[in-house]
């Protein structure tokens, strides 16, 4: 059956979190006396919905709030994980052919910001963060219940007016995730998973859960997705093609740049060494050209001088 829509984990499937998050977490666990004192604690808290395994960790529900809250600060503005190599080519692809959203326990300015910064925000038409929502089953069942989020973007502001990469009733949604947890959820929404080796579970974690099949490397999620597919849609590369033309603009402008800074070093040096050692206080400086015109007109004039002086004394 086709598939209409892609729903994307962010952290430790879009980009890497291992690292990141864990050292941001292992400041709130120690804050807080949460006992989640190793990564693999940490990953083990995703093998079901993070929040909720995390209150099972702490019966004080005071102190459950105040550590949620530390953490989901310190994700907003202190993290701030790379890509994970190949994802942005990935996306940018499927957003020619299908709806794509983000379905994260991240908080929404975070995604924004990391989104925003790769370039990528705009291939996303949806977005169902933590901070608004920390079940995700609840924003899948939401996705799959409003016929609105099947309106999709081709990686600019507005959405495809013209339907063209909306999906219809009896088109399938995959949820692409890197947590044997999310493969749960995604199952209790009716949504089918393909996962991701290169987060936080292994493959076989990941395949024991429920996941179809589990990438090694990002293109292979693509060839999956869209295995028929021709390289562009009907419309043309318009993801591929800006993006392109974007680095094209770019690279020709730091070239132009990098002439302008030349050019204008050549002729600072120039300047200087025509120019007297010691100028007078408030000397407007020469051009060089200018220079070598004055010095042209100087030397007839110092020569027919340097002869009347010579008449005189005969």
């Amino acid at each position: 059956m086709a598939i209409g829509a892609v729903l994307f984990d962010l952290d430790g499937t879009l980009v890497q979190t291992r690292e990141a998050s864990w050292q941001l977490f292992e400041e709130t666990n120690r804050r807080f006396e949460l006992g989640i004192d190793t990564r693999e604690r940490f990953f083990e808290l995703f093998q079901t919905n993070f929040f909720r395994a995390l209150a099972g960790r702490c019966s004080d529900r005071d102190r459950l709030a105040r550590a949620k809250e530390h953490f989901l600060a310190a994700l907003r503005t202190r993290y701030d994980p790379p890509l994970v190599p190949g994802m942005a080519d990935v996306v940018r692809a499927l957003a020619e052919r299908l709806t794509l959203a983000v379905v994260s326990t991240n908080t929404i300015e975070t995604i924004r910001r990391i989104l925003t910064s790769a370039g990528l925000a705009q291939c996303f038409a949806h977005v169902f963060a933590g901070d608004v929502e920390p079940d995700k089953s609840v924003s899948m069942r939401r996705f799959l219940a409003d016929a609105g989020y099947r309106m999709g973007r081709r990686c600019t502001p507005a959405y495809d007016e013209e339907g063209a990469s909306a999906f219809v009733p009896g088109d399938e949604v995959v949820l692409i995730t890197d947590t044997v947890g999310d493969i749960a959820e995604a199952a209790a929404a009716g949504v089918r998973a393909i996962a991701v080796a290169w987060g936080m579970h292994s493959e076989s974690e990941l395949l024991e859960a429920g996941a179809e099949r589990v990438a090694l490397w990002p293109q292979e999620l693509r060839a999956w997705i869209l295995p028929d597919a021709a390289t562009c849609s009907p419309n043309g590369c318009s993801c591929a093609t800006k993006t392109a033309a974007n680095a094209t603009s770019d690279a020709n402008a730091l070239v132009l740049a990098a002439s302008r800074v030349r050019r204008d070093r050549r002729h600072h040096a120039t300047l200087h060494a025509r120019a007297p050692a010691h100028p007078a206080a408030g000397a407007v400086p020469v051009d060089a050209q200018l220079l070598a015109i004055l010095e042209r007109l100087r030397r007839p004039v110092a020569n027919s001088t340097a002869h009347l002086e010579k008449g005189r004394t005969h």
